[in-house]
């Protein structure tokens, strides 16, 4: 018996939003070499990019004509960029990097900063399958892959700071449902919106991803791998791309 669409999105959605606490293990428990963190981080990155071009702005597109998409594409990017600088000025500036965290850094402002990055991503896997489509497969790997190294640098950090394991895998076990309810809000808050509010949607959700790979992902992977960033990332495109055109 097929499941209902939201309840396929809730679940894909946690399921994603569990690599959080996959990292989270590996940070904890195991000292991950932080060029190994920001070369997943950079693959990751390109795999996100890949998707939300060619699962959801060009289906945006397609859905609602090139105005909604760019109205939706730029308002997400606005929307990330205001929230991201809101929460840098409350201490979760480098919650992607392990290096960076200090016990300054406030535990909450790490969690709201984090759930604030896989909102919009959260939300696009439910988009994915209004319509009636199977779930885009690439973007819930790309936001699988995003997620491990964001877990997995930020509790090593956070163990550093002195945070006791049980606050931090609350807190990512929290994350982690969230991410499963934002998507499921994705599949059923808009599933009977107009074309074009669901095309919108869509790219408010691409745009707010772009934006946070380019504020957070982007460099962080660069601080630590360098030169060999750019080619990291443009192997997760290539794998996403394949995904995308040969499944």
């Amino acid at each position: 018996m097929m499941l209902p669409i939201g309840l396929q999105a809730g679940l894909w959605g946690l399921f994603a939003g569990a690599a959080l606490l996959l990292g989270a293990a590996a940070g904890w428990y195991w000292r991950i070499p932080p060029r190994v963190t920001a070369g997943i981080m950079a693959f990751g990155s390109g795999v996100l990019i890949s998707a939300l071009a060619f699962d959801l702005m060009q289906e945006a597109l397609l859905q609602g004509g090139f105005t909604a998409t760019a109205c939706g594409f730029l308002s997400g990017a606005l929307l990330y960029t205001l929230a991201n600088i809101a929460m840098e000025r409350h201490g979760a500036r480098h919650r992607k990097r392990s290096s960076q965290q200090t016990a300054e850094t406030g535990g909450m402002a790490i969690a709201v900063g984090a759930l604030l990055d896989g909102i919009p991503e959260s939300v696009a896997i439910g988009l994915s399958l209004l319509g009636g489509q199977a779930v885009s497969l690439p973007m819930v790997a790309a936001i699988f892959l995003s997620n491990i190294p964001e877990g997995l640098s930020s509790a090593a950090g956070m163990q550093q700071a002195g945070h006791r394991a049980g606050f931090v895998f609350s807190m990512w076990t929290t994350i982690a449902l969230l991410s499963g309810l934002a998507a499921l809000a994705g599949a059923t808050l808009f599933a009977d919106l107009s074309p074009a509010a669901q095309a919108a949607a869509s790219a408010i959700a691409a745009g707010g991803i772009l934006a946070m790979l380019a504020d957070t992902m982007l460099p962080e992977a660069f601080a630590e791998t360098h030169n060999a960033s750019g080619l990291i990332t443009a192997l997760g495109f290539l794998a996403a791309f394949a995904l995308t055109m040969l499944g």
